[in-house]
């Protein structure tokens, strides 16, 4: 299974194990990133995709394409702050997923970079 494939797996499994109060904490959380970062399309679409798949239960197997480098470093940013300060465990484990998928995008556009 590819790394991409795996981490993929793993947010499907984060979404689906989120109880209703972690997705009303994911709504909430990622409402506050749309608005911070309103001057910036992709992140809000990133994060209105996010919305989606938490709605849906079920996850876009490419999360982070079409975003920049610097998009990617702003988003990992922040996720990693949920992950590290959230007190949910559900929404925790749904951040580092995340985390997950958009470090492979940025070291995917890193190597595209480098040649």
């Amino acid at each position: 299974m590819a790394l991409e494939d795996h981490h993929s797996a793993y947010l499907a499994r984060a979404v689906a194990a989120l109880e209703p109060d972690g997705r009303a904490r994911v709504e909430e959380l990622l409402e506050q990133l749309a608005e911070a970062a309103r001057a910036d399309a992709r992140v809000v679409g990133f994060a209105a995709a996010r919305r989606a798949e938490v709605a849906a239960g079920r996850v876009d197997p490419e999360p982070s394409n079409g975003l920049t480098e610097q998009e990617l470093d702003v988003l990992l940013g922040g996720f990693l702050r949920i992950r590290d300060q959230e007190p949910r465990d559900d929404v925790s484990d749904w951040a580092n997923a995340v985390v997950a998928l958009l470090e492979d995008g940025l070291n995917e556009l890193q190597k595209e970079r480098r040649g």
